[in-house]
């Protein structure tokens, strides 16, 4: 039985009726809702519906089925009487690209497991300047930022590691964005969120039909589509620190043929200590091609240069405060180059059956000059300066005349045929998802010693290639058991070869190649109960799976360390309800287990990046558990009223601990970090959120997110050490606010005003990678936003 939004018994009446084509052929599976009381149903096999029980009055209805355009109607229900309806749906054949949740209102509650949408609305309100600040609102996720531009994105998900996303698979438009999504998954490249127009995030046992990491969650970035007609839109934003972003889009439909190109630049001097300037260009195009078919070409050119580093404050330096955003590495340099291209055929068999081939590739250039620096000072070392206070042990940061330039460059190339279909076994509807996908991916590093009068030049210490090949495939199929209850089963199986070729190695040339493999299957189901269009009940466990990087399974020396994947068990079940149409809330309980992690000791996870297997250590096993909530509350309608208001709960509270023994080595003693728990895990996270808008054009939002204490190393020290690298990180509660006012004028211009981090909080966002970073001092931004 679906879900009312109305208690009150009253009037009521019932709406019937047939949904076809244009050749007047059924459509089943077409969606019928009417969101305004929270009711709805799928057509049956012969394309017709009963909706009973509906109160008596005017109601907006609306059709919609894949591959055409949505139809809304206004029905009037009289008591006890029955109301027909015959809709024909027309074909419209969107941009081809793939979506982990999908665009329809109801396919949300309908995700088998917890899932998330931020949406286009949520994004121009907020303005964000960085992706964590999105990321921060989603349940269940922590997202830490080392720049506080959000250039590239730590995100943990249910108390994972969050050190460069490793454990998370980022996509956009469904295409992975990694720098090498099975060998070195790290987000060294992130998707600027200021050309974005949603935000997938899926954390159940939908993730199994991408992959390969299936541990953490699935995050897909989702770009504007080409518009119907033509569309201008014009931003810039500019604030203080020489903060500037400015993003100009165009679109537009020409027959069976539509467009959308955009410009991003963003730079900024000194936003705390980043200086950075980047380039960002993209281009969709999608043609019709008859009536069954549709192509879609994406192509992008991003192109960054910072001053990112990875040097931090001592604790003597932070407790100074006098070098809160100091630049500490003035010649540390990041240059970043990608290109991407990928195509996308859609061809649909029938109404039912669908085929969907994409084809992409794209290289990443990561070159990274980083000066040589102690915490303390190495007699007969010569220094080109000196940062902090000399007379205090670890009061100084001391800085070498050399850098180590580490310069990386990786190639992907992959296909992947995915089919759709819908079908009835007996009176059992299904809906069936498969495909494979073949990857090929290339890295090439070079390790080079320089100096900083000569940062990008030097001598080759370490030159190597690291080749990986990937078959995968899945199925997936929705089973509706009945109007109300589906299950959904899927496998997944990952293939995986790669090689490790060392050509130098410690300034000494060599042939050194060995190879290895993984197989894998991975399992997983979900089990959902419709209670209406956006409620649901839903259970799901799935099967995690991350394949070794190749510098962890092969080592400098040319041998295979054996090892095998990264695996864990999820379990979660929860509730999505919307029992009136302006009050929602999710809550979900998860349990994971983690086996066999391999924790590389990398610089970004504060190591020392050893390149041997010294450089690998026994992560063990691990526990994660865990509650997920968020409330949204909209009370008043603007439709229906002057002033509209909206207020937001969310929070997350986890608990992540070493479930097995694990021994550390502390100074000289050995320390067994069993039920310990893990570094950058906080066990509590939350934000809240009231936003308000008035019919004369004026809105505003004020939010506060808070991050509870955490811990910066696997011992759990609660006393820094004195290089500030590990220790205990204090909970701390950020203020955003913004107003925005839309002008009056013939098109679509807005004003706005943001300030981030209002009452100028001073915390440690990280002690990582070596040093403390201060989150992002008090910013204000001032924006135009032109739409015409």
């Amino acid at each position: 039985m679906l879900f009312s939004g109305d208690p009150e018994a009253g009037p009521a009446g019932t709406l019937e009726g047939t949904v076809q084509n244009a050749e007047n052929g059924s459509l089943s599976h077409a969606h019928i809702a009417l969101p305004e009381i929270n009711k709805g149903i799928i057509s049956r096999r012969d394309g017709s519906f009963v909706l009973t029980d509906i109160p008596v009055g005017d109601h907006r209805i609306v059709i919609s089925h894949i591959g055409y355009e949505r139809q809304e109607k206004t029905v009037t229900i009289r008591e006890d009487d029955s109301t027909e309806i015959h809709v024909v749906l027309i074909p419209s054949y969107e941009m081809p690209q793939m979506e982990i949740v999908g665009k329809s209102p109801e396919r949300l509650s309908r995700v088998p497991g917890s899932a998330s949408v931020v949406t286009a609305q949520q994004l121009e309100q907020t303005q964000p300047v960085s992706n964590s600040e999105i990321f921060q609102q989603i349940p269940g996720v922590h997202a830490v930022d080392h720049e506080g531009m959000g250039l590239r994105a730590n995100i943990g998900i249910r108390g994972l590691d969050p050190d460069r996303s490793r454990n998370v698979l980022m996509l956009e438009d469904g295409i992975p964005v990694a720098l090498a999504p099975y060998g070195e998954p790290e987000m060294y490249y992130t998707p600027s969120i200021a050309r974005m127009e949603s935000i997938e995030v899926v954390k159940g046992s939908g993730s199994i039909m991408f992959g390969p990491q299936t541990i953490g969650g699935v995050i897909n970035f989702i770009t504007p589509d080409p518009p119907p007609e033509p569309r201008l839109n014009a931003y810039v934003s500019g604030g203080g620190s020489g903060y500037f972003t400015s993003r100009m889009k165009y679109g537009n439909t020409f027959g069976n043929s539509g467009l959308q190109m955009s410009y991003l630049r963003r730079q900024g001097e000194e936003v705390g200590p980043l200086n950075f300037q980047l380039n960002d260009i993209n281009t969709k195009w999608k043609l019709t091609m008859g009536d069954r078919s549709v192509l879609g070409v994406k192509m992008g050119i991003y192109d960054e240069v910072s001053n990112s580093t990875y040097v931090g404050l001592s604790q003597p330096l932070y407790e100074s405060g006098e070098h809160n955003y100091t630049v500490l590495a003035p010649d540390d340099e990041l240059d970043i180059r990608r290109y991407s291209a990928s195509m996308t055929l859609d061809h649909f068999f029938n109404d039912h059956v669908q085929l969907r081939t994409t084809a992409y590739a794209y290289t990443t250039r990561r070159n990274w000059s980083r000066q040589d620096f102690d915490n303390v000072p190495v007699e007969g070392r010569d220094y080109s300066h000196i940062i902090g206070n000399t007379n205090e042990e670890f009061g100084a940061l001391y800085f070498r005349p050399t850098t180590g330039n580490r310069n990386r460059e990786f190639e992907v190339i992959g296909l992947e045929p995915r089919l759709s279909a819908r079908f009835h076994f007996g009176e059992f509807r299904n809906e069936l998802d498969a495909g494979v996908r073949f990857l090929y991916e290339r890295a090439f590093e070079q390790r080079i010693n320089g100096s900083t009068k000569s940062p990008t030049t030097g001598n080759i210490r370490d030159d190597e290639v690291r080749t990986g090949y990937a078959t995968s495939a899945f199925v997936q199929n929705r089973f509706y058991l009945n109007s109300s209850l589906t299950t959904t089963p899927g496998l997944r199986v990952e293939y995986y070869r790669y090689e490790r070729d060392i050509l130098r190695n410690k300034f000494e040339d060599m042939q050194l190649m060995a190879t290895d493999d993984v197989f894998a299957f991975i399992p997983g189901a979900g089990l959902n109960y419709q209670l209406g269009p956006q409620s649901s009940l839903f259970a799901g466990v799935h099967r995690g799976f991350s394949p070794p990087r190749i510098k962890d399974a092969i080592t400098a020396t040319g041998s295979s360390e054996q090892l095998d994947a990264e695996w864990s068990w999820s379990y979660e079940t929860g509730f999505r309800l919307q029992p009136y149409s302006f009050m929602r809330s999710e809550v979900t309980a998860y349990y994971m287990t983690f086996q066999n992690q391999i924790i590389p000791v990398s610089e970004s996870s504060g190591g020392e990046g050893l390149t041997t297997a010294a450089g690998l250590t026994n992560g063990g096993a691990t526990e994660h558990r865990g509650l997920e909530f968020l409330f949204n509350l909209t009370p008043f309608a603007q439709s229906q009223h002057s002033f509209s208001a909206e207020w937001t709960l969310g929070g997350t509270w986890n608990r992540a601990c070493f479930s097995e023994d694990r021994y550390v080595t502390d100074g000289d003693q050995v320390v067994n970090i069993k039920d310990n728990d893990l570094p950058y895990a906080p066990e509590w996270t939350g934000f809240t959120q009231l936003s308000a808008s008035h019919h004369s054009g004026v809105s505003g939002y004020l939010k506060a997110t808070w991050t509870g204490e955490q811990f910066g190393d696997v011992l759990n020290r609660t006393e820094p050490t004195p290089d500030g690298r590990e220790g205990m990180l204090d909970s701390f509660t950020v203020l955003d606010t913004g107003i925005r006012y839309q002008l009056p004028t013939q098109f679509d211009a807005t004003f706005s005003i943001a300030v981030k981090n209002l009452t100028d909080e001073r915390y440690i966002s990280s002690r990582r990678p070596q040093g403390i970073r201060l989150g992002l001092p008090r910013m204000i931004t001032f924006g135009l936003d032109l739409k015409i």
